[in-house]
């Protein structure tokens, strides 16, 4: 018996009963962001989109067999690297292997002349990024390992995003660094055993969504977002039947000075960095759209819990932020109105966004997202750095992949200022328009 406690205060309780079909699988349900990304993946063909990946320049005497014997250490210690996703009486749910190996593939390009290497690179990270993954087969990830001279490396690494999630790679890089050191020193495993696994979690949000937790938790949705409107942007192509979810994105920086600036407002209004970005994006989808009635989506860790914290595994949810700006308020009182429907909105972050819609009932289509149509991401964490001993190690992508709406606006904090990204539907917008949607 495992117990975890509510964001309420509140404790559930729940047991498993592993469900053994052979001396090495095992079954459990699914979580509902698992679910929800299992149901896209058989509608429609987008699992390319839901692949995060990263590449680090590695450079010094690796120990290729620590890292190998380091990764999957890290495979055995997480159940959810281990999971593929079958179908059971209609629905999905999670086959865990109870032991897996998963390959290093190794390419050696020593033998490229300079100019050859660099595209052979450059080809192997766009096939790295767009091989996609079969959601029935194991694993769902892939590690892999260019070498290009003879203390210099390429590493690569891809992940089905309903194994895996943004919070899930500082957890991963930081257990490889610390198992790696071990292993180079042939010393066992510093890690402590895991108290839970990604699906003890499936299961408790699974039984504590029942009942008076549930139903207070869409009551106050329902509320909120009762006769909310669709975004209607304007568009350069006809809205197509059916979404391809094809993006390309365009990247901008605001000025250290500029940033500072918007933090200082933030202060004086009592509001938090975020507020003030949301609400300034918020301005701007009003002034394209010419409503207002703006709904948008933003997500979250989904992590609200101390047992959670070392896991790896699938847990963003999306929050819906409506906000009003009939009347043409000013930006202090839009302020006003952010804070308070952020603040309400966070306190309510329980209820998986997918049973949201299903109980909200919005109109459904291929052609649209259920609730919102655009996304606000914000980030003031560095992405996570890979630190191996004896290594100097650089970070020379990653990528997140998971888009799915019309426009997300994506900033992150850096020491250097705001930085941006927008990612668009080429199927409805031209790359100058985002340009000067950028601009304004």
């Amino acid at each position: 018996m495992k117990v975890f406690e509510s964001s309420s205060g509140s404790h559930a309780e729940y047991s498993i009963d592993k469900t053994d079909l052979s001396t090495d699988l095992f079954i459990f349900p699914t979580s509902y962001p698992q679910q929800r990304l299992w149901l896209v993946d058989k509608l429609t063909d987008t699992t390319v989109n839901y692949i995060i990946s990263s590449v680090f320049r590695l450079q010094g005497k690796l120990n290729i067999e620590a890292l190998r014997a380091a990764l999957n250490a890290i495979v055995h210690r997480h159940e959810a690297l281990r999971t593929c996703f079958a179908e059971q009486d209609g629905g999905p749910v999670q086959v865990i292997l109870s032991s897996l190996s998963v390959p290093l593939t190794m390419t050696d390009l020593r033998s490229f002349s300079q100019q050859q290497r660099l595209l052979e690179v450059a080809r192997l990270i766009r096939i790295n990024e767009a091989t996609a993954f079969d959601l029935e087969r194991l694993p769902l990830l892939r590690f892999q390992l260019l070498r290009i001279r003879d203390d210099e490396y390429i590493f690569l690494l891809a992940f089905h995003h309903i194994i895996y999630d943004g919070w899930s790679k500082d957890v991963f890089l930081r257990e490889l660094s610390v198992l790696y050191e071990a292993f180079c020193l042939e010393q066992s495993s510093p890690l402590p055993k895991l108290p839970i696994q990604y699906a003890d979690y499936a299961v408790w949000q699974r039984e504590w969504l029942q009942g008076e937790s549930k139903k207070q938790l869409l009551d106050y949705w329902k509320s909120r977002l009762s006769g909310a409107s669709a975004l209607e942007l304007p568009t350069d192509r006809p809205r197509p039947a059916e979404q391809s979810y094809r993006t390309e994105n365009r990247s901008f920086s605001l000025s250290p000075d500029l940033t500072e600036a918007l933090k200082a407002l933030s202060r004086h209004e009592g509001v938090t960095f975020f507020m003030t970005l949301a609400a300034a994006f918020q301005v701007l989808l009003h002034r394209y759209s010419g409503q207002d009635d703006i709904v948008i989506g933003t997500p979250t860790f989904g992590r609200n819990r101390l047992e959670l914290e070392g896991l790896i595994g699938f847990f963003v949810n999306t929050l819906v932020l409506r906000t009003d700006l009939s009347g043409n308020p000013g930006f202090r009182e839009l302020l006003a109105q952010v804070r308070e429907v952020t603040v309400g909105a966070y306190a309510n972050q329980d209820i998986p966004f997918e049973k949201l819609v299903e109980a909200l009932h919005p109109q459904r289509g291929l052609s649209r997202n259920p609730l919102f149509q655009v996304m606000f991401v914000f980030q003031n964490t560095p992405e996570s750095p890979l630190q191996l001993q004896g290594i100097t190690s650089e970070l020379l992508q990653a990528g997140n992949g998971t888009n799915q709406f019309e426009l997300t606006l994506e900033l992150t904090e850096t020491p250097q200022g705001l930085s941006g990204r927008v990612e668009y539907a080429t199927d409805l917008f031209e790359a100058a328009t985002i340009e000067r949607l950028i601009g304004h």
